[in-house]
């Protein structure tokens, strides 16, 4: 039960409560495409969330942030700051993910970008076909569209 249904003078002024307010008498702010439950968020949610809030950092070779990343600096970062701990490079997490098909994956997973059996890049997968990743020299981490079909997925244990 929020503080808005307890309290009924704040259901007539939530248009013009602040945040504060309303969570100084126990009540909680849903915000869209936030889990409204901090329990709910999952270290994969809180993953994409950091990957997300580095929009705009610079590619650097070899970089693990927090202002430069490459592309497996950037996923070993956000789980890093999600709870989990993850190897260096994208071959190496790719070996350490329990791998799933395109048809299970869940915004918060990885998404490894190959040729053959190489793999040479890695992402978070963001939901819609998209995932937030540090491209390459020159780029900045963004939000993109997958452009290929030659990925594999994997979930962080």
């Amino acid at each position: 039960m929020t503080a808005l249904n307890r309290v009924p003078s704040l259901m007539a002024r939530a248009g013009t409560a602040s945040a504060f307010a309303i969570a100084a008498v126990g009540g909680s702010i849903v915000v869209p495409g936030v889990a409204a439950d901090a329990a709910a968020a999952t270290p994969a949610t809180k993953a994409l969330q950091v990957a997300a809030s580095k929009k705009g950092a610079p590619y650097r070779y070899g970089a693990t942030g927090p202002r430069r990343f490459d592309c497996s600096g950037l996923t070993l970062y956000s789980f890093k700051k999600a709870g989990k701990k993850l190897p260096r490079t994208a071959a190496q997490q790719y070996n350490k993910t329990k791998h799933i098909s395109s048809k299970s994956r869940k915004a918060g997973d990885l998404v490894f970008f190959h040729s053959g059996s190489s793999v040479y890049h890695v992402g978070i997968y963001a939901g819609k076909g998209k995932i937030w990743h540090a491209p390459k020299t020159g780029d900045v981490v963004r939000l993109q569209k997958i452009w290929t079909k030659s990925v594999w997925y994997g979930r962080v244990k």
